[in-house]
């Protein structure tokens, strides 16, 4: 009957290398897995009495299952947030809490939470990262320097605005609005207008129109020179609401001389505060038309337009550098280094204990993790807009999966054997 047990390990060794091999293949397109390959040793059933020219063995047993670190194939996805390690080092995450456990994974497609703005994996589990100062250098490094990716959706401090620059060229030619009456839904009541964007305290954006009325023109006297002035009267609106310069309830004239030179209103005037539609509390403005001109035959033209206030910036990128250090940047130009994703190394890879969706969590076999910046001490660099894959070749798995078949169809003959020999003797009995 030795012969059967023999042979029934040999079945449960193929079952278990057909069973791998079957991981593997069905991990083919799994982002950062690692292949595993089974050994086997086999069993010795003797005494220190037996000669060892007699011992037969006793069959096979499985020895390990390991995996193969070694780097898979580079898949092109362009995305912010997809991460690569080229070399050595495994990504770290952690669950949301403290305490909780840390994994280890060579998969990096993450994301942006939008509820926490920290970056996770598929799972929740969040991104570590080690800090770093505004030029990038990292300032500690060690599993206790280590803390979440976190991504602002919005950076700086929204500032009203309070003035406003127009550089503006009048055509002194132009003829009066067909329309006398102005209104700003009336385009026959004036020449022209331009819009500003301005902003309140709390960063909303509202449009700031003036409408220009040439109301009075240059006179041609008899020799074909001019006299007298041109003038312009600038309705002004902030938001829905109408503004006035303080202290007055008409829109203010601006007047040109007969060399195109702006010569009322000089210098900034101070506007009375309103509180448009959606604007968070009154805005105060002042106008400077200082270097407004009237020219020939031009049409009504914005040559310069600025306002002194900001809204908050927006995130409009974010990259990381080969180094791993993770920066954002803003809509208002501003840019903040958020970290340096962190890296993890083991003594023995081997050792890890895989917990799925490609995570891996330190033993003893293992040693513990050593964490550090990405192409430091060994750590390989980081790449972005690019995923590992698999590292399963499926051509060798398939040629393993008929090497298990065979194995397995040998000890069921050797099984077979050893019944027809049993039945036998049970016969000549």
């Amino acid at each position: 009957m030795s012969s059967f047990y023999t042979s029934l390990s040999g079945l449960n060794a193929a079952q278990t290398d057909l069973n791998v091999t079957s991981n593997n293949i069905a991990n083919v397109g799994t982002n950062g897995f690692k292949s595993s390959n089974v050994e086997f040793a086999d069993v010795i059933s003797s005494s220190l009495y037996q000669a060892g020219n007699s011992v037969v063995g006793q069959g096979t047993r499985t020895k390990s299952i390991s995996q193969e670190f070694t780097q898979g194939s580079v898949q092109s996805t362009g995305q912010s947030l997809d991460l690569m390690v080229n070399d050595q080092g495994f990504f770290v995450t952690k669950a949301a809490g403290t305490g909780s456990q840390v994994n280890f994974t060579r998969d990096g497609a993450f994301k942006l939470n939008a509820n926490t703005d920290n970056v996770t994996d598929s799972a929740g589990n969040e991104l570590q990262v080690l800090p770093v100062d505004q030029l990038g250098n990292v300032t500690a490094t060690g599993s206790a320097a280590m803390r979440t990716l976190h991504v602002p959706e919005t950076n700086g401090t929204a500032k009203a605005t309070s003035e406003i620059d127009l550089s503006m060229t009048f055509p002194s030619d132009a003829a009066a609005p067909t329309d006398t009456t102005f209104s700003p839904t009336d385009a026959k009541s004036y020449n022209g207008a331009t819009s500003t964007t301005v902003y309140d305290s709390a960063g909303n954006a509202i449009p700031a129109t003036v409408y220009y009325v040439h109301t009075q023109s240059l006179t041609t006297n008899s020799d074909g020179t001019k006299s007298g002035t041109s003038q312009w009267v600038a309705h002004t609106y902030v938001g829905d609401q109408e503004v006035f310069p303080a202290g007055t309830t008409t829109a203010p004239t601006l007047t040109f001389d007969t060399n195109g030179t702006l010569t009322s209103p000089t210098g900034v005037q101070t506007y009375g505060a309103v509180t448009p539609t959606g604007a968070s509390g009154p805005l105060a403005i002042s106008f400077n038309y200082g270097t407004a001109t009237q020219e020939g035959a031009f049409a009504l033209q914005t040559v310069q337009s600025s306002q002194n206030g900001n809204t908050v910036g927006q995130l409009s990128d974010l990259t990381v550098g080969d180094d791993g250090v993770v920066s954002a940047t803003y809509s208002d130009g501003s840019s903040l280094k958020l970290g340096a994703v962190a890296l993890a190394n083991f003594t023995n890879p081997s050792g890890l204990h895989q917990s799925g969706s490609t995570n891996w969590q330190a033993t003893g076999a293992s040693g513990a993790a050593q964490i550090g910046a990405a192409g430091t001490n060994g750590l390989g660099t980081v790449s972005q807009g690019e995923l590992e894959m698999s590292n399963v070749d499926l051509t060798s798995e398939l040629v393993n999966l008929i090497s298990a078949q065979r194995d397995f169809q040998a000890n069921s003959k050797a099984i077979d054997t050893d019944k027809q020999m049993l039945e036998s003797i049970i016969q000549v009995v």
